[in-house]
């Protein structure tokens, strides 16, 4: 559990440090205070620290407060703080605040006279406080999102004293980072692992940050590999988490991130429900990699059917019986026929269409047409062989889209 740099600058008693750089960057996690007493500072952090620097123990010139933002940056400290004023640092050179906001490091002026023993004994505080608040509140909403509780009335009287607003229709949103493999394949496991650690650290620092600036915010909630959301319910939902996936791609390196949205309950009882939902919908997302790295499952349609099938053997079965004679593994393009279907249903029959999204010409469609009816010993003007392509073709793209990750 840990403080923001936006939080600790609320604290009481700390109206005089200023933010001079990095300012879009507050939500940062401070992990703990450190004053830093060596010329640099890139051997002494781990990241998650709100450093500080006095200049007492070591000459701090502008080259050398240039290099502390720097190894700061690449450490991933929190924020760095320079205390200013005679005798040591007088002030902050323009090129030092330049370069943390380059950088979006937070950069804080804390005037000299402001003693560090009561800014650390001020956050060491506010630290232990929060921490006990924050995993209150979590505990209590993992309870409830687990249906794992003593009563519901304890439940909600805990929520009221810790000021969780539980009351209202609320959208469960599940996110979860997906190509970590991406990671080890390029890096060497103990680097690829630091890695993914920094950048589910930033994502869910992003997180938290974003939901404090809605209505009736709740805490971002971490299961296993899950940031869970708990939303209030409004109608611009879908177009605030399409701007939230996009400001997330300069977060998540070369990893991919997928979301799914439950649909809304009106009560805390039902939070397990809308977790199970929520993770359908993400699945579904993962699989079919939609751009918006959405999957709503209200809009799931037949995939809600196939996902309550829990023998996947079925499934596959149902697959081959229906296209797995299309496949034709001894040609250059052996997926061209099963293409030439989908294209099809996807233009509800108009084969000139198809044969245009296909950029084929409309002889070569006809041909592939009476190839794929004679295969399959199935008429395309046949509705309910329409129906079983459309089912069994939304399966092989989901596995075929599986298949082209592994390889």
């Amino acid at each position: 559990m840990s403080l923001t740099v936006e939080e600790i600058l609320a604290l009481a008693g700390l109206e005089e440090m200023t933010v001079r750089a990095g300012a879009s960057n507050l939500h940062r996690s401070v992990r703990w205070p450190y004053v830093a007493e060596n010329e640099g500072i890139g051997e002494w952090v781990m990241g998650g620290e709100l450093v500080f620097v006095t200049g007492i123990n070591h000459p701090r010139d502008e080259a050398n407060l240039l290099r502390l933002v720097r190894e700061g940056d690449a450490s991933g400290i929190a924020g760095l703080v320079i205390l200013t004023g005679e005798p040591f640092i007088r002030r902050i050179p323009e090129a030092v605040v330049e370069l943390a906001e380059q950088y979006g490091l937070p950069l804080i002026e804390q005037p000299y006279l402001l003693k560090m023993v009561i800014v650390t004994h001020l956050i060491g505080t506010a630290l232990v406080q929060m921490a006990q608040a924050k995993r209150s509140r979590h505990d209590i909403l993992a309870q409830l999102l687990s249906g794992d509780y003593p009563s519901l009335a304890t439940a909600r009287q805990r929520a009221a004293h810790l000021k969780l607003p539980l009351d209202g229709p609320r959208r469960l949103v599940a996110l979860r980072l997906s190509a970590v493999n991406v990671l080890f394949d390029n890096h060497a496991a103990d680097h690829a692992e630091r890695l993914l650690q920094d950048v589910r650290q930033a994502v869910q620092d992003f997180l938290e940050a974003w939901s404090r600036a809605l209505p009736e915010a709740l805490p971002v909630v971490v299961q296993g590999d899950l940031f869970i959301l708990l939303l209030a319910d409004h109608e611009n939902i879908r177009a605030a988490l399409a701007n939230l996936y996009r400001d997330l791609q300069s977060i998540i390196a070369n990893m991919a991130l997928f979301m799914g949205l439950a649909s809304k309950v009106d009560a805390c009882e039902d939070y397990p429900k809308a977790l199970n939902q929520a993770r359908q919908a993400l699945d579904v997302a993962e699989n079919l990699r939609p751009t918006t790295g959405l999957c709503d499952f209200n809009e799931l349609g037949v995939l809600r059917l196939l996902q309550a099938i829990g023998d996947r053997s079925v499934i596959d079965l149902f697959v081959k019986q229906t296209l797995g004679r299309m496949i034709e593994s001894r040609r250059k393009q052996p997926n061209s026929l099963i293409e030439t279907l989908d294209a099809l249903l996807q233009e509800n029959g108009n084969a000139l269409k198809a044969a245009q999204r296909l950029s084929i010409h409309r002889n070569t469609l006809n041909q592939r047409i009476q190839r794929i009816e004679q295969l399959s010993g199935q008429s395309l003007d046949d509705p309910l062989f329409r129906m079983n392509a459309s089912v069994a073709l939304l399966v092989w793209r989901m596995t075929e889209a599986q298949r082209q990750d592994r390889a």
